[in-house]
């Protein structure tokens, strides 16, 4: 039943990421009906999306360390299995305290993904696919999106169903999902190591995570991720209240940024798959990505601003990811994988974080919600201008690893 065979992977992987992301969406449609259900305010409803980000943070580089040493389908699988069943359980919350202690178990059980999933595709998949194929599971994501904004409002407005009903019918079906990946997927985990390669690991494993190419790469992402986040988080309120939108457009609105990046990221992870030097793409990627930053709210035609989101999904945060995954895969042994991802996830989803708190702080503070996407721009703009310092070939050491895990094939 086991198998590495890529197209069975990019499935299952893109249904992982489909689930992760649906996850996190069933819960904006219905907040107002968990408001008025619970009495809350607007902080403590921002209070479990907070707990969530902040535990699938925490968990991204503990998840690779165990999974690179126990084995990364086990870990991969056992943490997706918590996610489903926090999922489940979030809908028999009867409060909030209890609603946000289930939330961060979620988001423990989804911060063991993002490592041990990139570490097994990496391994498994053709370095010459690698690029497209990441791009193709990335996909998952935005089919997620889409697809936690409709089957919630759906369920909730549609249907005449309760709140709880999504987080019930989702929980179950990532539960299925978890068991789909530990039937079929293989895992390539090792218990023993060569004298020399152990040797080496003892001396390196941190210099090489932490390396000049990896360290500028972590700063890249979370640069990315912060424009990403605060656009998502705000987009909708800035239609409403700045460009006069209807509610019910907002989300269809919102969609062209997830559904743009699906085109864009195959686009680009094929060209990263056929260049040598993928240092030039990352760079033009931040700079595009910039660009748009700036001309969504600059602007004042609607039908620009409509072209701005259409292009920031097809150049922005979900399109450089496949390319920055294989370049990690390029800087890293095999045997490091997971950590390397978790590290680099975990450098990018700590923006998650701040980017919604701080641009609606600077929207308070300056009353003009726009300045959160300049400062978006401009921090995309010096991570791209960083990786400008990069170096174009691995370091001597990743190399000489690589070599090693050659020859012990």
């Amino acid at each position: 039943m086991k198998t590495k065979n890529p197209v069975v992977l990019i499935i299952l992987f893109a249904l992982g990421w489909a689930f992760m992301y649906a996850d996190r969406n069933i819960l904006s449609p219905v907040m107002g009906t968990i408001q008025n259900d619970w009495d809350l305010s607007k902080s403590e409803l921002g209070l479990m999306s907070t707990v969530f980000f902040i535990a699938y943070a925490v968990m991204q580089i503990p998840a690779g360390f165990l999974a690179d040493r126990i084995g990364r389908v086990k870990v991969l699988v056992a943490g997706y299995i918590l996610f489903g069943i926090g999922t489940l359980l979030s809908g028999a919350a009867p409060g909030l305290i209890m609603f946000l202690f289930i939330r961060m178990i979620t988001g423990l059980g989804e911060g063991t993904y993002y490592g041990p999933q990139y570490g097994i595709s990496s391994n498994f998949i053709p370095k010459k696919y690698r690029g497209v194929s990441s791009a193709m599971i990335n996909s998952g994501m935005a089919i997620g999106i889409s697809a936690g904004f409709i089957a919630s409002s759906y369920f909730t407005f549609t249907l005449k169903k309760d709140w709880q009903f999504s987080f019930y019918v989702f929980g179950v079906l990532t539960v299925v999902v978890a068991l789909l990946i530990g039937l079929f997927v293989k895992d390539d985990y090792r218990h023993k190591q060569s004298a020399k390669e152990k040797q080496m690991m003892e001396h390196v494993n941190m210099k090489v995570l932490f390396s000049k190419n990896h360290l500028i790469t972590y700063i890249l992402i979370f640069c990315s991720l912060y424009g990403f986040f605060s656009m998502m988080t705000w987009l909708p309120y800035y239609l409403q209240t700045e460009r006069g939108v209807s509610g019910s457009q907002t989300g269809i609105i919102a969609s062209l940024v997830p559904w743009a990046s699906i085109p864009g990221a195959l686009l680009f992870g094929f060209l990263s798959d056929r260049i040598k030097n993928k240092k030039i793409l990352i760079v033009l990627l931040s700079i595009l990505g910039t660009v748009c930053q700036f001309v969504i709210p600059y602007t004042n035609s609607f039908s620009y601003m409509i072209v701005g989101l259409i292009v920031y999904g097809l150049i922005g945060k979900l399109a450089l990811d496949p390319v920055l995954i294989s370049y990690i895969a390029d800087n890293t042994p095999s045997s490091m994988y997971s950590r390397a991802y978790s590290i680099f996830n975990f450098a990018g989803m700590s923006s998650s974080i701040f980017a919604p708190y701080i641009t609606g702080y600077l929207a308070e503070a300056t009353g003009k919600i726009e300045i959160g996407f300049y400062v978006s721009g401009v921090l995309l703009l010096v991570g791209g201008f960083l990786f400008l310092f990069s170096d174009s070939k691995p370091a001597t050491t990743v190399l000489k690893l690589k070599r090693i895990e050659i020859e012990k094939v």
